[in-house]
């Protein structure tokens, strides 16, 4: 909820003056290209919109994609409701096509963000400022470039890749390895100048939601962990190097509270989270209380905002939560309903219906109407059907034009860099020592499990370790990423009634090159099964 982007007002003044194409209007700012940009003030301001850009579809259709395809989530029709041209029964059944909503509109944000980011850098090559200043400003534009280049390589695999602004010629597409070493080298190159994170609260909260060398790290650490899918070459040695990068710096540690990471008022006093994305009630990409709550609970939550039945996740992903005392089950809603007690439990006193007596009972299973696709139907029972979350918990603070919630979304945190080190260890990779402490991969597990409550493991293998990333990183936007790379992406669960049946072909790993795209730059090619 922290408000990094208020400066998209000063922002939009700048864009204004600068897009003016008139020679004989009055001058209305003092800002030319002279003297813009020179102050941290310019800079923060020239910036903002390739953060306002990711925060824009990074929790709705970009997770959509990730999470719908999987067992962690899904939105079913309830009598035709939520249906939506049955976008969401595409992702689910992975029968998407290359105009599908989603697939369209992702590719769009992406290659926005990374044109915003090269237009970022032509005005910073050209400012009046010192090298130092350009250098570090630099550094950051191209951290963001490379994440946005990330979640384009991670869901469509082969596309171009840009560096320039304005586009003359429309690029081809470029294969998913070389765009994986054009991510590796650009991060490598500006770890030098990226800001380390301190234990000085002001300059963290600074730095909070824009690039670091943790997240660089972070992010390397992602890419080699999944190397064998992106290039064919495994290299889980340097996940474990990354990861030792990240934790070498003690101003990281897990934070003791599982449930104050993702609360309304989280932000950079989290101790672990390494890069967020900052939202508020204004800023448009989270909306997990307005799709995935149920409407009927707000009057418990103290919400007074509109909120839909729809999203919720499958009963086999929820089995998972089978640990005893582990707080994180507490992030799901099943069962008899109770007005919560503010401190991540609940009381003896019934959510009831609304002007009932009824209580609200929230059933794990989805059973379909005979002959509807995907559609559970619209009875109050069924409206119930599907377990919710609340790991970002309902904010108060909701207002009814927004719908939208003030959590910050973690991209990448400690607890996830701690499973990647276990991850590259089972699978091949050395042990080594951070800290004097020669760390295995049940060590970091149980280092995860204590910080929730959970029963210790007394023994952790690739099956285990993957649960373990479903009990931790539940709907933060990985699910697909680990399927993937387990080989477990075809994997189909079939609902009660299904009528329809999985697409099990494993082309559907990657997303196909938009219609759209297709038809405005013919040097782009369809990636295979599409």
């Amino acid at each position: 909820m922290k408000k990094i982007y208020l400066f998209l007002t000063g922002l939009a003044a700048f864009v204004l003056v600068s897009s003016c194409n008139k020679l004989d209007v009055p001058v209305q700012s003092q800002y030319v290209k002279s003297n813009f940009p020179t102050t941290t003030a310019d800079y923060t301001a020239l910036l903002g919109t390739m953060y306002s850009n990711l925060s824009s579809n990074f929790g709705v259709s970009y997770w959509r994609m990730q999470e719908l395809s999987t067992d962690e989530a899904i939105i079913p029709a309830r009598d035709g409701n939520f249906d939506d041209g049955g976008q969401y029964r595409q992702l689910h059944y992975h029968t998407w096509t290359f105009d599908h909503p989603n697939v369209i509109t992702i590719w769009q944000w992406g290659f926005s963000g990374i044109n915003t980011c090269n237009r970022l850098l032509g005005v910073v090559n050209n400012a009046n400022s010192s090298p130092s200043v350009k250098a570090a400003y630099t550094a950051e534009i191209r951290g963001m470039r490379a994440l946005y280049y990330y979640f384009m390589m991670d869901l469509y695999g082969n596309v171009p890749i840009i560096t320039s602004f304005p586009v003359n010629t429309p690029p081809p597409t470029q294969p998913r390895a070389k765009v994986f070493s054009f991510i590796e080298s650009e991060l490598l190159a500006i770890l030098p100048q990226l800001p380390n994170k301190t234990n000085n609260s002001a300059t963290n909260t600074l730095q909070y939601g824009r690039p670091t060398r943790a997240m660089a790290f972070a992010l390397l650490a992602k890419m080699y962990l999944n190397a064998g899918v992106y290039t064919g070459t495994n290299r889980f040695q340097d996940v474990v190097t990354m990861a030792d990068s990240v934790q070498n710096n003690t101003n990281y540690s897990l934070d003791a509270s599982y449930r104050s990471i993702f609360l309304p008022n989280n932000g950079p006093q989290i101790n672990e989270t390494i890069f967020a994305i900052p939202y508020d009630q204004q800023i448009p990409g989270n909306q997990f209380t307005r799709f995935g709550f149920l409407a009927y609970l707000a009057p418990a939550y103290g919400l007074n905002a509109s909120l839909s039945i729809a999203m919720s996740t499958t009963p086999e992903f929820y089995n998972r939560f089978n640990l005893p005392n582990d707080f994180r089950t507490n992030t799901w809603l099943t069962g008899p309903q109770y007005y919560p007690d503010g401190n991540g439990g609940f009381t003896n006193q019934p959510a009831y219906f609304q002007g009932t007596t009824t209580q609200i009972v929230i059933t794990p299973q989805l059973v379909l109407v005979p002959g509807k696709p995907m559609d559970v139907g619209n009875t109050i029972a069924s409206q119930c059907e599907g377990i919710r979350s609340i790991k970002y918990y309902p904010d108060p603070a909701i207002i009814q034009a927004t719908r939208l919630n003030g959590n910050d979304v973690p991209v990448l945190r400690l607890a996830d860099v701690y499973l990647m080190k276990a991850e590259a260890i089972l699978r091949g990779a050395t042990m080594t020592t951070v800290a004097g402490d020669l760390q295995t991969p049940l060590e970091l597990v149980n280092k995860i499990r204590a910080r929730s409550g959970a029963q210790l493991a007394t023994s952790i293998d690739l099956p285990g370790l993957l649960d373990e990333r479903a009990r931790e990183l539940s709907w933060e936007g990985w699910r697909r990423n680990d399927l993937i790379r387990y080989g477990l992406f075809e994997t189909s669960y079939p609902l009660p009634n299904d009528v329809l049946t999985m697409d099990t072909d494993p082309t559907r790993r990657l997303f196909p090159v938009p219609s759209t795209e297709l038809k405005t730059n013919p040097n782009l090619v369809q990636n295979p099964g599409y």
